[in-house]
């Protein structure tokens, strides 16, 4: 390397201009600390942005990127070379062992080696090697020495450490965030100045608040029942709000105004407490949708809200929010379950950016009830964590699971509402009837067709098909054998007929329960959990407008529920509703259904076993408390897992897409939009596609290339429905 040359970080081959390697690292150290400074890690975060690239003093990487012109390095990959790859990321971390010692050394070497690739499991795993393999390779470490890096860079400047009470596993993945994301801002910078300004530009909490308060006072006076109930929570939502943060929980009837009753508690609870930011979290796209909607039009058209999640269109996203949806710097996220928990299990650098802004921040879990069973130990544990790093969490559901059965040292969550016994039989609005025997297809058929208005909710996919055939033409389907885009124009138009008051029967699977806001006079629901009973009888009689009670209907069908979670939920929802009847949908009787559902699922709680591959709570008592398999626990944290294949669809404008996807080939916005398009489809209903001649391979995905298979009324059909499976 030419001693009188800067050592360089980054080489912009538009120009040539340079990136001086100090001044990146200096900036990077800034920027992380401001952003770990919210959880209080600021000096250890500055650290990893200082010792981040020591890597890249060595005479090996700067020959390299002088050497590359057109292929410069960037941030997120190397640039070929006769020199081949050069590894820039061990020898900071390496420093980090050596300057702290083998505990908190270790906790920032995990950060530092894993700021490209993304954090690495402790110890070989198939054909990856782990990081103490990486770290006992000390040629890395002796050449970024030789280079003789600026001693205000190489030396520590204060005491740094991580709290005992804090999650390990947790602290590394959040200071991680904190250094991923000012490393790619910094670089942005020098790349792409102009990019800071279109980041930049979002209001602040108090203007949206101001926005909500308005938009609330539209409300006041309002008569009837439950207008009355909104208005009490949404009294109770504002009394709350100057509590200090920890762990709330809103249990509002399904109706009951909880999502703007929810929203308002938490920014002004956030103004009170000088938090950050709203995330929204809900486990489905088509709550989502509804409620950014709902938000947006609450802020009165002041864009304050990012929405972000798979099925979201990107022509409907700004420039500013497309920006934001990679580390979540806006004031208000709406988003799914699956992106917020995933990214907070994540290990790849892309996904772990966002981590550091759900701290200091309040999350709103809405539909609590649907966190998935199967790693409900881990997100629980998650939930409890989270306090550690100022964040409060809101669990807003009419269902309260008992998250204290599945961990124990959970926190009581303290209550928003006030007295939800008393709002539950102030907001009654339906007469349960539970049916002690079998219902058949037929029968069920015969009575739905005599009511103008009803809807069907049953447990498959399967079911609903079977159901539907038996009905007169014009009944409704909804299922996800139709797609979300499918999906989505079904629904605004099943709305306009309720609303007009026209005749409309529907024959739906659960994805009508949870925050989609029907409103029918009779509802029948297949035996299910306690949970899916509350959500489908919440879509009876939901705005109380009936002179008298709605008619809700819990059935037995022809098939009993599929083996696992739901014939488990069913099975602890049948004595509950023997011995309580009606009384069965109060608050109290969740909590016995929650606790023996749970109680019967016993180690399944955490099904892939990511408490132990992160050593969360009493598994960091057995062998080595920091030998973390971030990489593994990442790969194995699915919250949906069903083993099905997404199918794309030409239903509307797919048809059109799949066509570009074929002459274009695959691209980011382009995935995007095509997920709208989909349908998940299981092994054997894939080959019968398959066989049928039906599918075809583009660009690695599975294309539906027969239109006469998906109809405009059902979604996705097979020839005499043999292969329909769940």
């Amino acid at each position: 390397m030419n001693k009188t040359s800067s050592p360089i970080a980054h080489l912009r081959a538009s120009d040539g201009a340079t990136h001086d390697l100090t001044k990146h690292l200096r900036g990077t150290a800034a920027r992380a600390s401001a952003f770990a400074a919210a959880f209080g890690a600021g000096d250890m975060a500055r650290l990893a942005g200082l010792w981040h690239d020591l890597g890249k003093f060595s005479a090996d990487f700067q020959a390299m990127i002088r050497a590359a012109d057109a292929h410069a390095h960037l941030e997120g990959q190397e640039a070929p070379s006769a020199r081949g790859r050069v590894d820039h990321s061990t020898a900071g971390a390496q420093w980090a062992m050596e300057q702290l010692g083998p505990d908190v050394g270790r906790l920032l070497a995990y950060v530092i080696a894993g700021h490209h690739a993304g954090l690495a499991d402790w110890g070989a795993t198939d054909s990856r090697r782990g990081l103490d393999e990486r770290l006992s390779d000390r040629r890395h470490l002796e050449a970024m020495r030789a280079a003789a890096p600026p001693v205000d860079i190489l030396n520590r400047t204060a005491s740094v450490s991580a709290s005992a009470d804090v999650d390990p596993a947790l602290w590394i993945r959040m200071v991680a965030s904190a250094l991923f994301d000012a490393d790619f801002l910094d670089t942005e910078t020098f790349f792409d100045g102009e990019r800071a300004g279109v980041r930049a530009g979002w209001p602040e909490l108090a203007a949206l608040k101001a926005r909500l308060d308005a938009y609330m006072s539209g409300f006041d006076g309002k008569v009837g029942r439950v207008n009355a109930v909104r208005a009490e929570v949404l009294a109770a939502c504002r009394a709350r709000a100057a509590d200090p943060p920890g762990l709330f929980s809103l249990t509002v009837p399904t109706g009951g105004g909880k999502t703007l009753s929810g929203l308002t508690f938490a920014l002004d609870h956030g103004l009170a407490n000088r938090l950050r930011r709203v995330i929204y979290a809900a486990p489905f796209t088509s709550i989502i949708d509804q409620t950014a909607d709902r938000v947006r039009e609450a802020f009165g058209g002041l864009d304050g809200v990012l929405e972000h999640h798979s099925n979201l269109d990107p022509d409907d996203v700004s420039p500013r929010a497309r920006l934001a949806s990679e580390n979540w710097d806006a004031p208000v996220v709406v988003t799914t379950t699956v992106q917020l928990f995933e990214s907070l299990f994540a290990s790849r650098t892309s996904r772990l950016r966002k981590l550091h802004n759900t701290a200091g921040s309040v999350v709103v879990l809405d539909e609590a009830q649907a966190l998935p069973a199967h790693l409900l130990k881990p997100i629980t544990m998650m939930i409890d964590q989270l306090r550690h790093f100022g964040t409060t969490v809101v669990l807003c559901t009419a269902t309260q699971p008992a998250l204290g059965a599945v961990f124990p040292d959970l926190p009581a969550p303290t209550e928003i509402a006030p007295d939800p016994p008393r709002l539950f039989a102030a907001l009654e609005r339906v007469r349960m009837e539970v049916r002690p025997n079998v219902t058949s297809w037929d029968d069920l058929a015969a009575e739905i067709a005599e009511a103008p208005q009803a809807l069907a909710i049953v447990n498959t996919r399967a079911d609903a098909r079977a159901l539907h055939q038996r009905l007169p033409a014009g009944t409704v389907h909804l299922s996800t054998w139709q797609c979300a885009a499918h999906r989505a124009g079904v629904l605004d138009a099943v709305r306009r007929r309720l609303k007009d008051g026209e005749p409309v029967r529907v024959v739906s699977t659960s994805l009508v329960e949870a925050g989609v806001d029907l409103d029918f006079p009779a509802v029948f629901r297949a035996m299910t959990g306690l949970d899916s009973l509350a959500q489908a009888a919440g879509r009876c009689n939901r705005e109380g407008k009936l002179d008298g009670l709605g008619r809700f209907v819990v059935f037995r069908p022809e098939t009993p529920p599929p083996t696992g979670h739901l014939g488990q939920a069913a099975a602890a929802a049948e004595p509950i509703l023997r011995e309580q009847g009606p009384a069965a949908l109060d608050p109290e009787a969740f909590q016995r259904f929650f606790q023996d559902l749970y109680f019967a699922k016993g180690e399944a709680l955490d099904e892939p076993g990511i408490c132990k591959l992160l050593r969360m709570g009493k598994q960091r008592r057995e062998g080595d408390p920091l030998a973390f398999r971030f990489r593994s626990a990442a790969e194995a944290f699915r919250m949906i897992d069903d083993g099905q294949t997404p199918v794309l669809v030409p239903f509307g404008d797919g048809k059109d897409l799949i066509e570009t996807l074929r002459r274009d080939g695959p691209s980011r916005d382009l995935l995007r939009r095509l997920q709208r398009f989909t349908v998940p489809v299981t092994g054997s209903a894939l080959q019968t596609l398959r066989d049928a001649g039906a599918l075809a391979e583009v660009a690695g995905l599975s294309v539906l290339e027969r239109a006469d298979f998906y109809d405009a009324e059902v979604g996705l059909r097979f020839e005499g429905d043999a292969a329909l499976i769940h």
